[in-house]
C-alpha cells in the first residue's frame, strides 16, 4: 500500500505538471472529500481498498459513540424522537423499513413510464426471465432514460432519510428496476460500489407492488453490517483478475466467504414481504440477496437505488475502476 506521504507528494507533482498550485488543491481536496489525504487516481492503477491510506473517518452512526451522539442530538433538538429511534435501530440492525413512504399514484406513473420505455426501445432490446415472456429482466440505470424513475430516486422524502443516516448530503448514483426477483446470492454492496472511507453508501429497495412469498423475496441478515468489510483482497481476488476472468472469481471466492461469515456470526436471514410503497434502506455492509423464485410467473416489481455520501471517493473495488462520478479524475463534477 502506498504510504500517505508518498500519495501526498505524488498528488502534488501531478498538480504541478498541470500548473495548479499544491496548497490550493490540498485545501480544495480537504474541503470536498472525507478522505484525509489527497490521492491521485492515475498513480493507483486499479482502485482497490488495500491501496488507500488507513484513516479514521467513519460515518457518524458507525462510530463507537453513536449512541451518545444520537442522545445528544435528540437533547439539543437537532433530531426528533422518531429520528433518534430510527438511528438507534440502524446502529444495531443495519437497515430501516419505512412503510408507505411512496404513494401509489407516484408508483403508478413511474411504472407506466417504465413500461412505455421498454415498449419503444428506449432501454434497448427487451430481455425476459420467464417462458411466457411477461417478466422483463432487470434494467440498470433506467433513471438516466426515464425521468419518473429519476424523480423517485431524488424524492425529498427518500433523501431526508439518507441524509440523516449519512450525516451528510446524499449523492444519488445508481438504480436497478425490474419485474422479477434477482435471485442474487447473499452479498454486501461494498465490493461492487465502494467508498473511501468505507461506509458512505446506502441503498434503498422500493416495493412497486405488494410482494408475495413465492416471487423471489428480498432477503437480508440483520446486524451483518458489523462484519469486517470483505473486499477483493480479503477474499483473494488479485488485481486485474476480475477483468481477466470475469464473475467466475467472484462466485468462487467472494460468495462462499460471505456465506461462511454469516453462518459463523450466527446472523439469521429475514425476508421483506413488503406492501406497495414500502421502502427498506440498508447499510453499505449489510449482507442481503434475492430469494428463490418459486413461482416463475409471479412478478416482484421493485426499484433499487444506491446513494453515496457527498465527499466520499467512489469506486468499484471488484473491477478496480472509479465510479462514473470520478471517471474524469478526482475533481470531476459530481453528476446525479
Amino acid at each position: 500500500m502506498p504510504h500517505a506521504r508518498n500519495l501526498m507528494s505524488t498528488f502534488a507533482r501531478s498538480m504541478h505538471r498541470v500548473g495548479i498550485g499544491r496548497a490550493w488543491n490540498l485545501r480544495r481536496f480537504r474541503r470536498r472529500y472525507r478522505a484525509g489525504e489527497a490521492i491521485d487516481f492515475h498513480d493507483f492503477g486499479e482502485l482497490r481498498g488495500e491501496r488507500f491510506p488507513k484513516i479514521d473517518a467513519d460515518c457518524w452512526l458507525d462510530r463507537p459513540d453513536a449512541g451518545e451522539v444520537i442522545a445528544r442530538r435528540l437533547a439539543t433538538g437537532e433530531i426528533s424522537a422518531a429520528q433518534a429511534d430510527a438511528c438507534s435501530f440502524w446502529v444495531e440492525h443495519g437497515y430501516l423499513i419505512v412503510p408507505g413512504l411512496i404513494d401509489g399514484a407516484t408508483i403508478d406513473r413511474l411504472w407506466t413510464a417504465y413500461e412505455a420505455a421498454l415498449d419503444d426501445g428506449s432501454l434497448g432490446e427487451r430481455r425476459f426471465v420467464n417462458e411466457a415472456k411477461t417478466l422483463d429482466d432487470r434494467q440498470l440505470d433506467a433513471h438516466l432514460k426515464v425521468p419518473e424513475i429519476a424523480a423517485l430516486q431524488h424524492d425529498p422524502k427518500v433523501l431526508a432519510w439518507t441524509d440523516l443516516l449519512f450525516g451528510r448530503r446524499t449523492v444519488p448514483f445508481q438504480s436497478i428496476i425490474g419485474h422479477a426477483g434477482s435471485q442474487q446470492a447473499a452479498h454486501s454492496d461494498s465490493i461492487h460500489m465502494t467508498t473511501y472511507p468505507l461506509g458512505y453508501l446506502i441503498a434503498d429497495w422500493v416495493a412497486l407492488e405488494d410482494v408475495t412469498k413465492d416471487s423471489g423475496v428480498l432477503e437480508y441478515f440483520p446486524g451483518s453490517h458489523r462484519l469486517p468489510y470483505m473486499l477483493s483482497a480479503e477474499v483473494g481476488i488479485e488485481q486485474r483478475e476480475f477483468k481477466e476472468k470475469g464473475h467466475s472469481v467472484y462466485h468462487e471466492r467472494y460468495e462462499p466467504a460471505v456465506r461462511e461469515a454469516c453462518e459463523k456470526g450466527g446472523f439469521r436471514k429475514e425476508r421483506f414481504l413488503a406492501k406497495k410503497g414500502d421502502v427498506l434502506f440498508w447499510h453499505a455492509n449489510l449482507v442481503h440477496g434475492g430469494g428463490p423464485r418459486i413461482n416463475l410467473e409471479a412478478s416482484r416489481k421493485a426499484l433499487v437505488c444506491h446513494y453515496f455520501a457527498e465527499g466520499a471517493v467512489t469506486y468499484h473495488d471488484l473491477s478496480g475502476n472509479p465510479s462514473r462520478l470520478h471517471a474524469d479524475g478526482i475533481y470531476a463534477p459530481i453528476k446525479a
